[in-house]
């Protein structure tokens, strides 16, 4: 499998989820599981089950974090030679052309985008468009709204 991107701040989010995981839900389910076990019939006992399936989501997600970290390669943007363009990692500032409305963003991996946090998949097509880009720019982008005019007025390279 390839390596993915991913911030400094997003694997840590990551290694932080997986340890709460491992330390505290696991050892909590498999106290309900044989608690439940304790109770008898194991055919007609709903909390035998749900125990169960929590017990099943939990293993599946430690499996998927702990694949996401083997196959992440952690960047430090603060660290990086950019020469002031727009590379994984940083924040940009865009003004959109038809309404000046100003807008930040930060660019990351895909497990880590939120748009309701500014922050953008290093694969969507705003961020696409923007890497390799420098501040004063124009960029056109083409979104499921159509297509958009940005100028980028700020390239900010703070560590995640």
């Amino acid at each position: 499998m390839s390596k993915v991107p991913i911030t400094a701040t997003g694997a840590e989010r990551l290694r932080d989820e997986l340890k709460q995981l491992k330390g505290v839900d696991r050892p909590r389910v498999i106290e309900a599981i044989a608690e439940a076990r304790a109770h008898g019939d194991l055919k007609e006992n709903a909390e035998y089950h749900a125990a169960r399936d929590q017990q099943g989501f939990i293993e599946g997600r430690i499996s998927e974090i702990e694949a996401k970290l083997s196959n992440a390669v952690v960047i430090d943007v603060s660290t990086l030679k950019t020469d002031g363009r727009v590379v994984f990692g940083t924040t940009v500032v865009l003004v959109c052309l038809d309404s000046d409305e100003e807008t930040r963003y930060q660019i990351v991996g895909e497990d880590e985008a939120d748009i309701k946090a500014s922050k953008i998949s290093i694969g969507s097509p705003i961020a696409r468009a923007l890497i390799g880009k420098q501040e004063g720019d124009e960029v056109d982008v083409t979104t499921p709204g159509g297509a958009r005019r940005f100028e980028i007025a700020a390239v900010e390279y703070i560590a995640s």
